[in-house]
């Protein structure tokens, strides 16, 4: 390493030091040079008053003998550029010596360091796989990130609290990066068509849950909810807009445009009519608002770091995962109550024929359930626990976890006569039971079954 020219010469003589400080030219360097010609200028005002005694003028002299006897022994400096700032330079050692030997080596290691070590803590290796991002395969290290979220979970406080759990929600659902100014600009769009609507029911959101109520308030969930309809309503315009492609092959243009166009694909079906407050009575498109998105944006809020945050994960949540849900007819949430019902005939048959000889049919107790994935069920941990699973391998799951938490009341289901008292609420959330029981039961369900819990909520 080249050492500076001032580290070479620990024994200046004053004048160089000086030239070389004058030189240098900054505010610090002028600082301590009035410093040096104060005290000098002290010093000769106290000799003047004072003079020295026959030891003291014996010492000085020895002093000056031994600084000309250095002076005569330094080598000459070169002028010191002058600096327009202090800002700290690179050393050599932080440059990379092209051929040099070694220098492969050394890339390895400090490749090998950022990849994840065999025997690592899972907690410390989930952290990095969230903070460095993939190292190399990236379906490998993804589906590496679902295992661990299975079987490890995320670290989380007694409230529920977890450092990266909003970020490996982001990770799972795919959503992509927002900017702040892009989340207030809707903000600042004001009331949406959906406005009032909104209103009437963030008040009731989670009302009885003091977690819920002492970190999330009630204004930001109406900003929330409020942008989420602006965004929603210009992707309808959009559609809406676009101009009608058509061929002269027929009325609705050729084959090909048909499936590629939304608009010509709207028009081979029955019209749609739309709901009032901006939801829509049915359609492809996802509606504007609908009951029951406040307390699905209820966990997003809760779990996020900032509004921007849970903005772009609960957006990306209702029109990629679940557009069905959030029609004006929720006609993803029918498909998805009929779906418990079979699928709770394959994993009990014995349960699911006493409640249907009670004449309790998922529509009667699943619904909220089924429409809030499960959120709508205390306490909001045990919520955050299941959506990690959720994320993880698919919200269509959660028509497996609903016929998790009968089977857990099974016993006490089959020996009560009017089971309909004990499904007007769920018993508290066990994330990791349900869990458990949905991956056991995962394997009892047909491929024809499973493909229709994928796609209902489309």
């Amino acid at each position: 390493m080249t050492n500076s020219p001032i580290k070479q010469t620990p024994h200046l003589a004053p004048a160089i030091a000086a030239q070389s400080d004058h030189q240098l030219r900054s505010p610090k360097s002028n600082r301590g040079l009035r410093k040096l010609q104060s005290a000098h200028q002290l010093s000769s005002n106290y000799a003047a008053l004072n003079s020295p005694s026959l030891i003291s003028q014996q010492r000085q002299q020895q002093q000056r003998n031994t600084s000309s006897a250095h002076n005569n022994q330094a080598p000459q400096i070169p002028p010191l550029p002058a600096l327009s700032s202090h800002h700290r330079t690179r050393s050599n050692s932080d440059a990379v010596v092209p051929n040099a030997p070694g220098n492969a080596a050394a890339t390895k290691r400090a490749a090998a360091s950022k990849k994840i070590a065999p025997n690592q803590n899972p907690r410390e290796e989930l952290e990095g796989l969230v903070r460095q991002g993939p190292q190399g395969d990236v379906p490998a290290e993804l589906s590496r990130l679902r295992h661990l979220v299975l079987c490890e979970g995320l670290y989380a406080d007694s409230d529920g609290m977890s450092q990266i759990r909003i970020y490996v929600w982001l990770i799972l659902l795919n959503a992509p990066a927002i900017s702040t100014d892009s989340y207030l600009d809707l903000i600042r769009r004001g009331a949406s068509p959906a406005y009032s609507k909104i209103r009437n029911d963030t008040f009731r959101t989670l009302a009885t849950n003091p977690l819920f109520k002492r970190r999330v308030s009630e204004a930001s969930l109406i900003r929330l909810l409020n942008a989420v309809a602006w965004k929603l309503h210009d992707a309808k315009v959009e559609k809406l807009t676009e101009p009608t492609m058509v061929n002269a092959a027929n009325e609705r243009g050729s084959p090909e445009l048909q499936h590629a166009s939304p608009i010509i694909k709207h028009a081979q079906g029955p019209p749609t009519t739309t709901a009032t407050d901006g939801s829509e009575a049915g359609g492809t498109e996802p509606g504007i608002y609908v009951q029951g998105m406040n307390v699905l944006c209820a966990p997003f809020l809760y779990a996020a770091r900032s509004e921007a945050e849970a903005f772009v994960a609960f957006h990306g949540f209702i029109t990629k995962e679940c557009p069905g849900y959030v029609r004006g007819a929720m006609d993803g949430v029918h498909r998805g109550l009929a779906l418990v019902d079979k699928c709770l005939a394959i994993v009990d048959p014995k349960l699911s024929s006493y409640l249907q000889s009670k004449h309790m049919k998922a529509e009667l107790y699943a619904f909220a359930s089924v429409l809030t994935m499960c959120a709508c069920t205390p306490p909001l941990p045990e919520v955050l626990q299941l959506w990690d699973f959720l994320f993880a391998y698919g919200p269509h799951l959660n028509i497996l976890c609903i016929c998790a938490q009968l089977v857990i009341m099974r016993e006490t289901l089959l020996t009560s006569p009017s089971p309909t008292k004990l499904l007007r609420s769920f018993p508290p959330l066990q994330a990791k039971l349900i869990v458990e029981i949905t991956v056991s039961n995962l394997r009892k369900i047909p491929a024809d079954i499973y493909e229709e819990l994928v796609h209902h909520a489309e």
